[in-house]
């Protein structure tokens, strides 16, 4: 079985964004020289999160909107303010949409469905940040 890991690097300019990291995570695959196997795609960081859907921008300002009905950016509403960070709704976003995704390679690309795409979420950003994609298989 092969294995191959390779990091993407963030540096958002807002402190909450959506970019569709699809082209990027095929690259990656297409370098492993993986044809069957699993890819993960891990933000590495406790404010941000990987997850796949629609790029529509209705749904991406939806999704947005709905977290911050949420977890709303609120300095003063969050216990973990007391240690000197302000990112304590980034944490709670983070929790909703999860920490990762596994993916299927099915003859050297990914395996979706007609909409299906990798999306990196930010919710603490204006910092660089990596995100692994590990891939395995044959």
């Amino acid at each position: 079985m092969k294995s191959y890991r390779e990091y993407l690097w963030m540096n958002t300019q807002k402190r909450r964004d959506y970019i569709n990291i699809t082209p990027q995570v095929e690259a990656v695959i297409q370098k492993s020289g993986v044809r069957e196997g699993l890819v993960l795609v891990n933000p590495m960081h406790i404010t941000a999160s990987c997850y796949i859907n629609d790029d529509e921008s209705g749904l991406i300002k939806d999704f947005d909107d709905f977290l911050e009905r949420i977890a709303p950016y609120d300095v003063k509403g969050y216990r973990h303010h007391q240690t000197g960070e302000d990112n304590g709704d980034a944490h709670m976003k983070r929790q909703l949409f999860g920490r990762e995704v596994v993916a299927a390679i099915t003859d050297g690309k990914l395996d979706f469905g007609p909409w299906e795409q990798i999306f990196y979420a930010e919710f603490d950003g204006k910092r660089k940040k990596r995100i692994l994609v590990k891939v395995i298989g044959e």
